[in-house]
C-alpha cells in the first residue's frame, strides 16, 4: 500500500536542509529579538523599590536614579555605582553596547581585540564599536533587506511573467524586448549616479535593485505559464467564460508556484550578497547603520586586526551556506524526477 509523503515530510529527510531551517530561523529570531540582548540600555532597574524598564520605554534621564545630570543615563557606569549600594541594583543585557556607540574606555586604541572583561567578546571597530552588535544588527537589516526585495521582485516578476505567457502577442513581445534592452544596463553604474545624487536608504535601494531583478522570474514564470495556458483545465475556464487574470490567479499561478518557491532562498541568498557588496564598496546604506559589508571593508583595511575581517567572513560564509542548503531542499522536494533524499 502506497502512502503519499507531505512536502514538508520530505523536507524533513533532508537532515541539512532541515537542521539548516532551524538554525536559520533561531539566528533571525535572536536578531529581532536584539534589543533585549544586544543594548546599552538595562532591561530592568530597580532604584527605591521602584521599577524601570528603560529597554522598552523613552530615553529616562539620569536625575530619575539620583544623578546630577538630565539626558540619557549611562547604564554601565549606573551598573558600577549600583555595586554599593544593596537596596538598588539593575540588569544589562549580555552585550552591553549599542551598534552604533563609540566605546574609548578599553584602554587600547581601537580597534581593541576581544575581551571577555570589557564584554567586546568580537572585540571593536575602527571606531570603538563593538563587533558582535553590528554583526547581530547587521543581520537583521540584511534579512529584512532581502526578504523585502524578494517580495517586490517577485510580486512584479510574476505578475508580469504569468500576463507574458498567457496573454502572448504584442504584450509578449513588446517586454521580451524591454527585457532584452533593459538588462543590458550596468547596474553598479545606476547605484553610483544615484548615490551621487541622493544619500542612499533602505527603500532607495531597494527600488534600484528591484527596478533590474525582476527579469529574472519573469522569464521562468512566462515559460510556466505559456505551458500551463494549454492545458484543458484552461482551456475548459475560459469556455466558461473565466477572465484572463482569474485564469491566471486560480488555476495559473498554483500549479506553476514550485517555479517561484525553488527559487527563493536563492534570492534571499542573493539580497544579502548585494548588499553586502553595495556597502562594500560605498554605495550602500549611509553610515553609521550597522553592516556587514562596512564590516568587510573595515576588516579589509585593518587587517593588523584579524578578528574584524573573521568574523563578518564567518557570519556571513554561515549564513549562505545555510541559505544554500536550504534551497537545495526544497529544489530537492519539487523536483518529481527525484526518488531519494539527502541524509
Amino acid at each position: 500500500m502506497n502512502t503519499q509523503i507531505s512536502g514538508w515530510q520530505k523536507f524533513k529527510r533532508i537532515k541539512r536542509a532541515h537542521y539548516s531551517l532551524k538554525i536559520l530561523t533561531t539566528l533571525i529570531l535572536v536578531s529581532f529579538a536584539a534589543e533585549f540582548l544586544v543594548n546599552s540600555k538595562a532591561l530592568v532597574v530597580s532604584y527605591n523599590d521602584k521599577l524601570y524598564f528603560p529597554v522598552l520605554s523613552a530615553q529616562i534621564p539620569g536625575h530619575e536614579f539620583g544623578l546630577d545630570y538630565e539626558y540619557e543615563t549611562n547604564y554601565r557606569e549606573l551598573n558600577k555605582q549600583f555595586q554599593s549600594h544593596k537596596q538598588h541594583w539593575l540588569i544589562m543585557p549580555p552585550v552591553p553596547f549599542n551598534p552604533t556607540e563609540n566605546d574609548f574606555e578599553t584602554g587600547v586604541y581601537p580597534p581593541a581585540p576581544p575581551s571577555v572583561e570589557d564584554k567586546h567578546y568580537l572585540g571593536t571597530d575602527s571606531a570603538g564599536r563593538d563587533v558582535l552588535a553590528r554583526l547581530i544588527y547587521g543581520f537583521r537589516i540584511a534579512i529584512l533587506f532581502s526578504i523585502t526585495l524578494l517580495i517586490v521582485e517577485y510580486g512584479v516578476g510574476v505578475l508580469i511573467g504569468c500576463y507574458m505567457g498567457f496573454k502572448g502577442g504584442w504584450f509578449d513581445l513588446l517586454f521580451q524586448r524591454l527585457i532584452e534592452i533593459w538588462s543590458n544596463i550596468p547596474f553598479l553604474y545606476v547605484v553610483m549616479i544615484m548615490a551621487s545624487i541622493i544619500t542612499p536608504g533602505f527603500w532607495s535601494l531597494v527600488l534600484i535593485m528591484a527596478l533590474f531583478g525582476w527579469m529574472a522570474i519573469t522569464w521562468y514564470m512566462r515559460t510556466a505559464t505559456y505551458k500551463e495556458a494549454s492545458r484543458d483545465y484552461v482551456l475548459a475556464a475560459q469556455m466558461m467564460g473565466a477572465g484572463p487574470w482569474r485564469i491566471i490567479v486560480r488555476h495559473i499561478l498554483p500549479n506553476a508556484v514550485s517555479t517561484v518557491v525553488t527559487f527563493i532562498p536563492f534570492s534571499v541568498a542573493a539580497g544579502i550578497t548585494a548588499l553586502t557588496a553595495l556597502d562594500f564598496l560605498g554605495f550602500g546604506l549611509p553610515a553609521p547603520t550597522p553592516s556587514w559589508g562596512e564590516l568587510l571593508k573595515q576588516g579589509v583595511d585593518h587587517l593588523e586586526s584579524p578578528w574584524i575581517l573573521l568574523s563578518v567572513t564567518f557570519a556571513l560564509s554561515s549564513v549562505l551556506l545555510l541559505v544554500t542548503f536550504i534551497g537545495e531542499g526544497i529544489r530537492e522536494v519539487f523536483d518529481p524526477k527525484h526518488q531519494t533524499y539527502y541524509e
